[in-house]
This record gives C-alpha cells, structure tokens and sequence, in this order.
C-alpha cells in the first residue's frame, strides 16, 4: 500500500530541522532489489536496506522538551564538514558528528545517550513502514503524471493534441480553476510511505535487512524503517 507523506522536512544535520516518527524505528540505506525463494518455492521480490547502526544523540523527555523521543544518528561525517553548534550537539552525547538525523518514539526500553542501535531491532516475520524520498523525474505532463488518455484518444482527428490535457475548467462560472486540478507539473522528488512491508531476513552481521517488495527512492538513498 502506498501512502503519499505530507510535505515533511528533509533528514538533515545541516540545518537541524528532524523529524519526528511516533512509532520506533532506524534510518537506513536502499542497497538495492534482489530476490529470494519463500519455502513454498515462489521467487519473491525483496529490496536490501542497510539499517544503521545508529548512535543515540539527545533522549528528548516531558520535563525539558514536552515530549519523549529518541533522536539518533546515521552515518559518520567529518569534524571539518561539521559547524560549531552541532559539533556541541554531538560531542554532548559523546558521539562522532553524524550526517543524518531522525526522531523516534515508543520504544520499549528507552536508550541510553551515545548507546547504538543495530538492525536487532527487528524481527523476521514482522512487518514494518518504510519512508523514502521517490526519484524526481522532473516537469512532466498529464499522460506520465496522471494517465491521461489525451484529447480524443488517437482517433477523431486529432494531429497535434494526442498529450494535451483539455479544458481545465467553464467561461463565466465559475469564472477560475478550482484548486487540485490534475494538470502538468513536478513529478516525484516526494516523500512517500510504504506500509506494512514484511521482514524476510535479519542480516545482523552485515547491518542488512530483506523486506519483501519495494521501497521509494533510487539505490543510495536514505530512509526511514519503522516498526
């Protein structure tokens, strides 16, 4: 199931905006899609993230913040590319600067400031969400963007209006293009969740995890595994 996320920010260090996640999770890396055999003999498509580890930069609680999360970190970055202020962020907790981060919620045990969190965290079988940036594909029309079929198909005439998307709209009433009008525009490039994806395979000595079918974004990309 494919549920399009709303205009959430970026995890990014850069500029400390992060987001917060109300369930328990980790930030990991697409690897890429594979495929393996269930025991029934079916040749099942899987996509291989790379889950941290993580390292736990700030325990968020009531008392100072009005909430309790987790905020964690995901790959190492070095100190020259590092500003002042996050440099006292993380050497706070006692970690190296991280490039990404992320918020989480509900986990069972809360962790310790500068603990790491490993793929560990989940179980084969279980199912998870999965939150990834989707590839951009730039200023598309409406056949790509939204399936139109054209003006009058390829029949009745038609030369040059086969990709057109039509009248967007009446003359004098209402007199304007009501708002979410399906029109030509920017495609991709969102954030995008995929829910209920099931764990095939926990890799905890290669920090890899097998989830059956597909995740947003291209190969690189970083993304967000939510139990």
């Amino acid at each position: 199931m494919w549920r399009k996320a709303g205009p959430t920010p970026e995890f990014d260090s850069q500029c400390f905006t992060i987001q917060t996640v109300e369930m328990p999770g980790l930030l990991g890396k697409k690897i890429g899609m594979t495929s393996v055999f269930s025991a029934d003999g079916k040749n099942v498509p899987c996509t291989v993230i790379e889950v941290g580890p993580c390292v736990v930069t700030q325990i968020k609680t009531i008392e100072k913040d009005g909430y309790e999360a987790v905020q964690v970190g995901f790959q190492d970055k070095k100190e020259k590319h590092t500003n002042k202020a996050e440099a006292g962020h993380f050497s706070k907790a006692g970690v190296t600067p991280q490039r990404h981060l992320a918020e989480f919620k509900s986990f069972e045990t809360t962790p310790a400031l500068g603990d790491t969190l490993t793929v560990d965290l989940f179980q084969e079988g279980a199912f998870v969400d999965v939150v990834g940036t989707s590839k951009g594909k730039g200023f598309q029309g409406v056949v790509k963007r939204h399936g139109f079929g054209g003006v009058g198909q390829k029949t009745h005439g038609q030369h040059n209006r086969l990709r057109a998307p039509g009248s967007i709209g009446a003359c004098s009433y209402p007199a304007k293009v009501f708002k979410g009008l399906r029109m030509a525009g920017q495609m991709g490039n969102e954030r995008v969740t995929v829910q209920n994806l099931q764990v095939i395979k926990v890799l905890p000595e290669h920090n890899l995890l097998i989830i059956k079918g597909s995740i947003p974004g291209p190969k690189g990309s970083i993304v967000s595994v939510e139990k």
